[in-house]
């Protein structure tokens, strides 16, 4: 592994709820099982939380769309991760499924993300690898300016920076900075979610545990910059407005945008042969040649450091760099070895 001990953090994404705002769509299926562009919308989270430098994950659904999940992702093994499951019965609250995910966290710090939530821009990565890396205790959540905060939790700030309260979904915001679904938080996270009342409309906030940090003098909130991207995938019009996104930027760059299988081999997760094995189950279709084009610019091209960059793969490029220069030394070996023979 090149990550070190701090990133042993563990992630869930919480992928229930009844998607009622996509109607017809998810009567059958669930929301984050629909297409964003070439994807699985819950590539998009779970891409989001690779590059974090998490590699044990929980995914929590409703009971009717587990198995779907189970056939999508499996156990994780494919991209050198470990996903476990679990079911919510209700939508009860995002802060449900810290207690839900109780034996799963163990006395580990966590991250949440939302299963329809997506995020891009040249600092994000930076931005969470920083926040899983450095936070030893507290939480650390984000802060991004939007148009209509009121259908979401909005953090309000002083003119020197400082947070000043949470409110969840007001009817007349104190500021235009919600907080995007993606949370990191400590070990103690459990023990406060189970001491969180239901709001008045029967939800365990998580702007009731971030408001537990911020009374303790804990609590970090990260302002993405204007460059950055959040989409929020809950609408018909928003789940459009993604995928086009999503496809302009693919479309421009030739680069995908949160593909897990070219994460875990940048990442050093999965090696040449099991990117190639992933490929090959796609070859007929873009998405595969797409990842044979991974393999043959990593086997043709010298390994530039530019290629690692934090903007693309975040703050631990040169750990990247090394673990893809020991790949390729490996793979000349076992070449010649062949030869020999």
């Amino acid at each position: 592994m090149i990550f070190t001990e701090k990133s042993k953090r563990k992630g869930i994404i919480l992928a229930g709820g009844t998607g009622t705002r996509l109607y017809p769509l998810t009567k059958s299926v669930s929301k984050q099982l629909m297409p964003v562009y070439d994807k699985p919308m819950i590539y998009y989270p779970l891409s989001t939380l690779m590059l974090a430098g998490i590699t044990e994950f929980l995914v929590i659904t409703t009971p009717d769309d587990s198995q779907n999940f189970r056939n999508l992702l499996g156990d994780g093994s494919d991209w050198g991760i470990k996903i476990e499951y679990a079911v919510q019965p209700s939508p009860d609250g995002l802060a449900q499924a810290f207690i839900i995910g109780e034996e799963f966290i163990g006395d580990a710090p966590v991250a949440l993300i939302l299963g329809d939530n997506m995020f891009f821009g040249e600092n994000m990565s930076k931005d969470m690898l920083q926040a899983t890396s450095d936070q030893t205790c507290g939480a650390t959540i984000f802060g991004y300016h939007v148009n209509d905060p009121s259908a979401y939790g909005v953090v309000e700030f002083d003119a020197s920076g400082n947070v000043l309260s949470l409110e969840e979904k007001p009817e007349n915001p104190k500021s235009n900075y919600s907080v995007p679904g993606l949370y990191f938080y400590d070990n103690r996270v459990v023990e406060i979610a189970k001491n969180v009342k239901p709001s008045p409309r029967g939800e365990l906030e998580i702007t009731d545990i971030n408001k537990v940090y911020l009374e303790e003098g804990s609590l970090k909130v990260q302002v993405l910059s204007r460059g950055t991207a959040w989409l929020d995938t809950g609408t018909h019009d928003t789940l459009l407005d993604a995928a086009h996104f999503i496809a302009t930027i693919e479309k421009r760059q030739g680069l995908k945008v949160c593909c897990p299988e070219e994460i875990a081999f940048r990442l050093g997760l999965i090696d040449e042969d099991k990117l190639h094995a992933l490929a090959e189950a796609l070859r007929k279709n873009g998405y595969g040649k797409y990842l044979f084009n991974v393999l043959k610019e990593h086997a043709n091209t010298p390994v530039d450091p530019e290629d690692f960059a934090p903007e693309r793969f975040g703050r631990r490029a040169e750990d990247m760099l090394r673990m893809n220069l020991k790949n390729k030394a490996m793979k000349k070996k076992k070449q010649k070895l062949k030869e020999s023979k």
